[in-house]
């Protein structure tokens, strides 16, 4: 057991470890253009936040939470989802006193007890954007177009954007009671779940991926037909403002999100060919989860993207592997003071932003050369005693096998006139 992980976590491994720092700078990019700071919360919460939070009736508190006493007896869990951490520090830090919106993206892990299975782990990472004090549609296509360029900003395009409102405290118990009026005659033909699902959470029953569940919920009512004249002026302004911004969308009346806070807009971006995750990212309204939190009446939106799922569709779009990112210069050194020399001549050229690599414990040139090779850098620098006495260094083009001596004090001058350090 002490060389094992345990079941659903995950070791990101050196080989694979560059997506993620490709998906993550890239987030970070695209929430600079958008104007998000980053918050980072604790992944340790009280359990009372996400009870409330996310609510007592769904299957993220009801089955899935890592939840423990401490040693002070009190009840703690480790984060299953971003938001209700993002909220609760809103409100204990009082930002609902200041400028609105108030808008920040987060990236870390997130743990859910689940079956492991493609692109969904016990412990999962998430990159998520929440923004808060706004009410405005405008806001739901900004939230929306920011998680689009993202995902396509890291390479994948064409993804499928589904959209629905979901309504509000006002509309949505006159849909509950058509839903239940619609499935208690057929409470038999539900699954075990969804007959739990039934009298506490009926809009869940929406959202069930059994198939006998989803053919009942292809004839169950739709949400859209019950909207108060609010949440349907929010959903057509939303609608108007995607139009504008050229954003392709497609309505899914079934579409309902797995947590209880959203309120009207809810949607989703979905990959096909990944397993039964589809969905890299979703989101949608909370506007009365601040309040629910101890906070005033503040609107919030929202949007979380499983890193995993991401790069489980990275990889099917690229059709390889991971590959590590590489390196640019390989140091050979042949003899104890050349090694020496060799030190210093690195770390010059890495405080220019050159990526060395360099052998070490005296092994031969062929060796230090397959090396080299083995790590893909582009090219050696080859130092013996008699090129340290001479004051020069040998730069050998590993991809074309050319090479020529250069004078040591020039070799941060040649780095700066590379194609990697001119961007020729």
């Amino acid at each position: 057991m002490l060389t094992q992980r345990p079941r659903g976590m995950h070791d990101i491994l050196p080989q694979e470890a560059f997506l993620w720092h490709e998906i993550e700078e890239a987030a970070r990019r695209i929430c600079a253009r958008y104007g998000f700071s980053e918050v980072r919360t604790p992944i340790l919460e009280h359990t009372e936040l996400f009870q409330r939070g996310v609510g007592e009736n769904t299957d993220i508190v009801e089955k899935e939470m890592y939840t423990f006493n401490d040693r002070g007896g009190r009840s703690m869990t480790l984060r299953p989802e971003g938001t209700a951490g993002a909220v609760r520090a809103y409100v204990e830090h009082k930002f609902y006193g200041g400028p609105q919106p108030v808008k920040w993206f987060y990236l870390g892990p997130m743990f859910r007890y689940e079956r492991p299975q493609a692109g969904r782990q016990r412990q999962f990472h998430q990159f998520g954007v929440e923004v808060f004090g706004v009410a405005d549609p405008a806001v739901d296509a900004e939230v929306i177009a920011l998680g689009l360029d993202f995902v396509e900003d890291i390479g994948l395009k064409g993804l499928r954007l589904e959209l629905n409102s979901v309504g509000c405290s006002q509309c949505r118990p006159v849909y509950r009671e058509r839903l239940l009026a619609y499935y208690r005659p057929l409470r038999e033909q539900l699954c075990e779940d969804c007959q739990g699902r039934l009298e506490r959470n009926p809009l869940r029953l929406l959202d069930c991926k059994r198939e006998t569940c989803k053919a009942l919920a292809q004839r169950a009512p739709r949400i859209g037909e019950a909207l108060c004249d609010e949440c349907r002026a929010h959903d057509e302004g939303l609608h108007r403002h995607l139009d504008a911004a050229g954003i392709a969308y497609e309505i899914n009346p079934r579409l309902v999100r797995g947590l209880d806070y959203y309120t009207r807009t809810a949607f989703e971006v979905v990959e096909e060919g990944i397993g039964a995750q589809g969905t890299v990212l979703g989101g949608g309204r909370y506007n009365g989860l601040v309040e629910e939190l101890g906070g005033p009446s503040v609107p919030g939106i929202g949007f979380a993207a499983g890193l995993e799922r991401l790069i489980l569709a990275l990889a099917q779009r690229r059709g390889e592997g991971a590959s590590e990112a590489g390196v640019d210069v390989f140091g050979i050194a042949l003899g104890d003071e050349a090694s020496v020399e060799l030190t210093g001549w690195l770390r010059r050229l890495r405080a220019l932003g050159c990526r060395a690599e360099r052998g070490f414990e005296g092994k031969s040139l062929k060796a230090q050369l397959k090396a080299a090779d083995r790590l893909g850098a582009r090219w050696a620098l080859i130092l013996g005693e008699e090129e340290r006495r001479r004051g020069v260094v040998i730069v050998k083009d590993l991809t074309g096998g050319e090479q020529r001596e250069l004078p040591a004090l020039e070799l941060e001058s040649w780095w700066k006139e590379t194609e990697h350090g001119t961007g020729r």
